[in-house]
């Protein structure tokens, strides 16, 4: 699909009121098994981007930026000419959503933010930290062995085994776009700000969930995400870490069904 200068890949399941899925930093399809079961509802088209430099998109250059996402994901909505969406961004997706709430708040019906990135919080430097230890594993030892170190800090040594599990194809996938995680993702995540003027340019109703085994960084963001959005609605994910929608997609895709719900884009009563 054309969008700006590049090709996007996109793919439209179901029909009813649209829902942006934002595609996170890495693994092209984490978000597939949630879109597909809040399409099953029948209430809801679910438009399924992948960003630049990941499956069939067009490489992605440096510098990238949250910003330049959020254009994209706008360009998106325009290509499949829907004026208004609920949006879904998981982790750095939801860096990306965050930013198109604030910059076309007339275009996002709602928000939901799956465990935003830990920039903004106590634990930022920490993190901003560990991420440039990963661009300098990727320099020095490759994108595949720097993957191979994230993803077992993330979810364990049998992270492949498990993932493929529950996403078939997800592992050879990452590893073929992982170029594009490392050389410019990464670093866009760590030029990433959102002010306070930003946040205050937010209008649509937001929920936010996480998991309660995502560890003390991802709970400073549930804080963070409270103190900025203080009419955010909150679900918790008992026993999920940050590859919730993977993992407990079914509880994931109950809490949005149910949010969605409560805010229809034409407004007066929920379906």
């Amino acid at each position: 699909m054309p969008v700006g200068e590049v090709d996007l890949e996109v793919d439209v399941l179901g029909t009813g009121e649209p829902v942006l899925w934002i595609q996170t930093a890495l693994l092209a399809d984490e978000l597939v098994p949630c879109a597909r079961i809040v399409t099953a509802t029948g209430r809801y088209a679910s438009v399924l981007q992948h960003r630049r430099g990941y499956a069939g998109s067009d490489a992605a250059t440096s510098p990238g930026s949250v910003g330049r996402d959020a254009l994209d994901a706008l360009g998106v909505l325009d290509a499949c000419a829907r004026p208004r969406a609920h949006v879904v961004g998981l982790s750095y997706a939801a860096a990306v959503a965050l930013r198109l709430g604030a910059d076309h708040p007339d275009r996002v019906a709602t928000l939901t933010l799956i465990e935003p990135p830990p920039v903004h919080v106590p634990a930022g430097p920490d993190f901003r930290a560990a991420n440039a230890d990963l661009l300098e594993r990727s320099l020095a030892d490759g994108p595949a062995a720097a993957l191979e170190h994230f993803l077992t800090l993330v979810s364990g040594p049998g992270w492949a085994a498990a993932y493929e599990h529950l996403l078939p194809g997800a592992v050879a996938q990452a590893r073929r776009d992982a170029r594009t995680f490392f050389e410019v993702d990464v670093p866009a995540l760590l030029t990433w700000r959102m002010d306070d003027a930003a946040v205050a340019r937010v209008t649509a109703p937001v929920l936010s969930v996480s998991g309660t085994a995502s560890g003390p960084w991802f709970a400073q963001v549930r804080d963070w995400v409270r103190g900025i959005l203080p009419h955010a609605d909150e679900h918790l994910v008992q026993g999920a870490g940050h590859d919730l929608a993977l993992t407990h997609a079914a509880d994931v895709a109950g809490a949005v069904t149910t949010f969605l719900d409560a805010h229809p884009i034409g407004g007066g009563e929920a379906p």
